[in-house]
């Protein structure tokens, strides 16, 4: 177990705000977060557990305990067609796609390069391309935060919706995700029908491997990376609206995108929504859209989290006053 007084922030998250903690604390078991947990005192709350910081927002030095689940490992059972694989929390999402891909178990690849590791797909539900971790995710085991007790929780338990779980709400600070159960198969069903993701393909029947390189390729030509200039991804969520107010809209904008959820209820992609402002490829002192996905915030350079947030509060603003559409963020705003 790692732990440290004063720890930096800024290469643990991918917009790379320089920001603190008053504590640090990595665990690379279950047996050693169980042992922790019971030692945490009043003093070194609150407490707030953060993957690779590819889906969080630091507006300030954190005035508490980070803790890092950093737990490995993986163990696949097969059952017919069935393949279970248990992974623990600190294992990166996309190294598990592509040994997923590697081995011929199918399911994942719609999912491929997404920042982050895999106890967070468990509380984001990840999604991309018409895929969501919701449709793999059969179980998930976590340990309480007061009790330092062991819990298993099944993909109902966890109420999973757009980019929304339980342990995004009513269970937030409750419980410290260690392993998820991933269920995927040996038969190859692609899901291509999303995103424009059958132009990126040579055939209309690509192999796993095909269709996972497309994703990535699709990925690489749209976002930045965090690397080069600090960002989270997608910053906001696709808002959903009813068909009358869609119908409503499009009176004014016949040209407005939109998916199916239900028979009463569309997605607007929240990125056109942000384009449509005039926000694409625009500065707000530090913070900017990105040029090519205006669903993307970037740090220009020296951001602060306030800046970023400056820059989402006004793009939302914007968003409302012109559509009557209350976009939020995807991202963990700490």
């Amino acid at each position: 177990m790692k732990d440290w007084r004063n720890g930096d922030l800024s290469g643990r998250n991918t917009f790379g705000i320089a920001a603190r903690c008053k504590r640090w604390v990595e665990v690379d078991s279950e047996e050693e977060l169980m042992a922790f947990l019971p030692t945490l005192s009043t003093a070194d709350a609150p407490l707030l557990v953060l993957g690779a910081g590819s889906n969080l927002l630091l507006t300030a030095d954190y005035p508490g305990t980070v803790l890092h689940v950093n737990i490995k490992g993986r163990e696949a059972t097969v059952e017919g067609t069935d393949v279970y694989l248990r992974c623990g929390a600190g294992e990166t999402w996309d190294d598990i796609v592509a040994f997923c891909v590697q081995q011929g178990w199918h399911g994942a690849e719609n999912l491929s390069l997404i920042p982050g590791e895999v106890g967070a797909s468990a509380v984001q539900n990840i999604g991309a391309y018409g895929v969501e971790a919701k449709e793999l995710i059969v179980k998930v085991e976590a340990v309480e935060w007061a009790t330092a007790r062991k819990v298993t929780f099944s993909n109902a338990d966890c109420a999973y919706a757009y980019r929304q779980s339980r342990f995004k709400n009513e269970w937030k600070g409750r419980f410290v995700i260690t392993h998820v159960t991933y269920r995927l198969s040996t038969e190859f069903r692609p899901c291509l029908d999303y995103g424009g993701l059958r132009a990126h393909l040579s055939s209309d029947h690509p192999t796993a491997e095909e269709l996972r390189r497309a994703v990535i390729d699709i990925r690489r030509a749209k976002l930045p990376d965090p690397k080069v200039e600090g960002n989270a991804g997608s910053f906001f969520m696709n808002p959903v609206v009813t068909r009358g107010q869609l119908e409503a809209l499009q009176r004014q904008y016949p040209q407005m995108p939109h998916y199916e959820v239900d028979e009463n209820r569309v997605k607007v992609p929240a990125g056109w929504l942000i384009e449509q402002c005039g926000w694409k490829g625009k500065t707000l002192g530090k913070a900017g859209v990105h040029d090519r996905q205006a669903l993307v915030l970037v740090n220009r350079g020296g951001a602060t989290g306030a800046d970023m947030l400056a820059l989402c509060r006004a793009i939302q603003g914007d968003v409302q006053r012109k559509f009557e559409i209350k976009i939020e963020p995807e991202v963990n705003i700490v």
